[in-house]
């Protein structure tokens, strides 16, 4: 199946970054890492996760999100079925050229022009971006993106790295799947459309609707 999904946490306010402890990413003076935390001791949170994660697919990473993969998940053992998905799958990292990985089946694609090698791996199978901001607002922005999952927690944090920043390309999305977990986070599974626009009018008295 040759699909392109991005997988990622989510506060209320659209932010991305550093959701599982204060140090994880504190770029840009982030202060608010950890927010996630709190909501995930359910079951329906790691259903969730482990679902992202259990298809055969290969996974491409920013570098910043890959480096923090690299420190904590080999640490896990493969009891723990996101553990076994995220240290035994193919994986490629998008970093300067030069960059040594230095964690299994690792595969450097050039940051300088990372798009047409993505193309490639894409027309291949199914690829999965786990966080990697930088990368998904690429992705977003050359419309490769075949589908979001998201979980987006009940929580704000004010500022920090955004899936969708100032200036990303207005779309659309068909709502495919919800769900809400014991914790009161909720799963998106979303396909991108074309972005439509429309009014509210009065005729005859009556407010309608006029899309474009």
């Amino acid at each position: 199946m040759m699909i392109l999904t991005v997988n990622t946490f989510l506060t209320v306010d659209g932010v991305m970054q550093a959701p599982g402890a204060a140090d994880e990413d504190s770029s840009g003076g982030f202060t608010a890492g950890g927010w996630q935390v709190p909501y995930t001791a359910d079951a329906d949170f790691g259903e969730i996760v482990t679902s992202w994660l259990e298809t055969p697919h290969t996974a491409l990473l920013g570098r910043t999100t890959f480096e923090m993969f690299r420190a904590f998940w080999p640490q896990v053992d493969d009891s723990d079925p996101v553990a076994r998905a995220i240290n035994h799958t193919r994986r490629y990292v998008v970093a300067h050229a030069g960059y040594e990985p230095d964690w299994g089946e690792t595969t450097v694609i050039d940051s300088a022009d990372p798009l047409p090698a993505i193309a490639r791996l894409k027309a291949e199978g199914e690829l999965k971006v786990s966080g990697s901001a930088q990368l998904a607002a690429a992705l977003h922005e050359a419309g490769m993106i075949d589908e979001y999952h998201l979980i987006v927690f009940p929580v704000v944090v004010g500022g920090g790295k955004r899936l969708f920043a100032d200036g990303s390309p207005p779309r659309g999305f068909a709502v495919r799947s919800t769900r809400t977990t014991a914790s009161g986070a909720v799963h998106l599974v979303l396909s991108p459309e074309p972005f439509r626009s429309g009014e509210y009018a009065v005729e005859d008295g009556q407010e309608v609707t006029r899309l474009e």
